[in-house]
């Protein structure tokens, strides 16, 4: 296991103050944990105590949602990193990131359709699967992200995968059903 200092800001708190960075508040961490003053005995015992916790916390049940998925924190925190993301992954990121991040893009992709429609959202279930503005919407997620088309047609009530799939492909093929609706598509 990782000592924590070459990946988070640990060894600057455990620095002298002449050799860590100003945003580092020592003062409020060492605060925290009952420690009044920043000197290297104090910070010593302060990592002395985070090793003993780090030692402690070997519960595997416990370190399983720290091991599992690219994201810890809330589900704003992991809108707000899948859109910082977007356009930037490479092939090194892993593949339920690169699936994640295709999703939340789709998701803002339709939030804009549906907005330059007046649509809510009950509109997609409302509307017939091979509503022209519908494929429209699902030609461009098509195109703008790495969604498969059975997410694609589940996402905008196409109906079943196959029959999306025959949907989408003609109205691709075709140019789109009508033009005019097209036009009003940020497509």
């Amino acid at each position: 296991m990782s000592d924590g200092k070459s990946w988070s800001s640990f060894g600057a708190y455990l620095a002298a103050p002449e050799h860590r960075p100003c945003w580092v508040r020592v003062d409020r961490l060492l605060g925290e944990h009952g420690i009044q003053e920043d000197t290297p005995t104090s910070r010593a015992q302060f990592e002395q105590w985070m090793e003993r916790r780090r030692l402690e916390e070997t519960d595997p049940e416990a370190l399983k949602e720290l091991r599992r998925g690219w994201c810890l924190g809330s589900q704003s925190f992991r809108r707000e990193m899948l859109l910082r993301m977007e356009g930037k992954l490479g092939e090194h990121h892993a593949g339920e990131l690169h699936r994640a991040s295709a999703e939340a893009k789709a998701e803002r992709l339709i939030a804009e359709e549906l907005q330059r429609q007046g649509w809510q959202e009950a509109d997609l279930l409302a509307r017939r699967k091979n509503d022209a503005v519908k494929l429209a919407i699902a030609a461009r997620l098509r195109r703008e992200t790495t969604l498969s088309t059975k997410v694609i047609a589940a996402r905008m009530h196409l109906g079943s995968s196959k029959a999306a799939n025959r949907s989408l492909h003609s109205y691709m093929r075709g140019g789109g059903a009508a033009s005019a609706s097209q036009g009003q598509l940020g497509i």
